[in-house]
């Protein structure tokens, strides 16, 4: 692997690209913060893509796209005298060394859950009014769940064992039930958040990722769908003109691909 020397070196070249780019080329001259912003989105999504799949070579490429916005965001606060990289950089060290007084501190701790519950004391102590301010609004429902979960545990606020979970989820599930014999379509919508959250908060007793586990599941629906898709046009057969029991045929081969 490459030397601090060269690390370094690395990210002043792209220092100094950003600088030329921002002076000499058209497109990234007209960019801002709120332009850059759907795409850095996008770049997240791409990065999160490569992860699950366990492309190391896409992972590499896709942490560049994030870095050089990163550094585009910097070099355009920059402009405004609002902050540089400098700032950015010295920011989450400072709050890093805040944060971990197990390691720059005198505290001690035993586990990762002491860690957690740590640093969201620490935030509350910084001045925030609930530990969910960290949340964002705009965190897509599966993904904000998880972190709402996250943060209350860590401030004690959560079941102790997975079978209580577990019996939460179920008790939800009967709610649901009800709400669906009973055929009010607002309720059934509310008791199915219920059963969803529930689900997320028992992934987390079984430290499984909701949003990983279902893209997943995602991922293998679209390749199996697609062999079902080849297979039909290989035997000239339309999807919609045959029957179900056909079409379990070729999605029972696709299982075994």
């Amino acid at each position: 692997m490459n030397s601090r020397e060269d690390q370094l070196q690395a990210f002043d070249r792209l220092l100094t690209i950003m600088d030329e780019l921002r002076e000499q080329c058209p497109w990234d001259k007209k960019q801002t913060l709120q332009s850059l912003r759907h795409l850095t989105i996008e770049e997240t999504y791409e990065l999160g893509d490569a992860i699950l799949d366990n492309n190391l070579e896409e992972v590499k490429k896709e942490l560049g796209d994030l870095l050089l916005h990163i550094i585009f965001y910097a070099k355009i606060g920059s402009e405004t005298k609002a902050f540089d990289i400098a700032d950015v950089a010295n920011e989450i060290c400072e709050k890093l060394i805040h944060r971990h007084p197990h390691i720059y501190g005198d505290v001690t701790v035993t586990d990762e859950e002491d860690v957690k519950r740590n640093w969201e004391n620490l935030k509350l102590k910084e001045g925030k009014n609930s530990v969910l301010e960290g949340v964002p609004q705009s965190l897509p429902a599966m993904v904000k769940a998880s972190r709402i979960q996250d943060k209350v545990a860590g401030v004690g606020f959560d079941w102790e064992e997975p079978y209580q979970v577990f019996d939460k989820l179920k008790e939800e599930l009967d709610e649901l039930q009800h709400e669906i014999e009973v055929q009010d379509q607002d309720k059934i919508e509310s008791e199915f958040g219920d059963v969803l959250f529930s689900m997320i908060n028992y992934a987390r007793f079984l430290k499984v990722n909701p949003e990983d586990s279902l893209e997943r599941t995602n991922k293998k629906f679209i390749k199996r769908f697609q062999y079902l898709e080849s297979k039909a046009k290989e035997n000239n057969k339309n999807l919609g003109d045959m029957t179900l029991t056909e079409m379990d045929v070729f999605w029972e081969e696709a299982k075994k691909q």
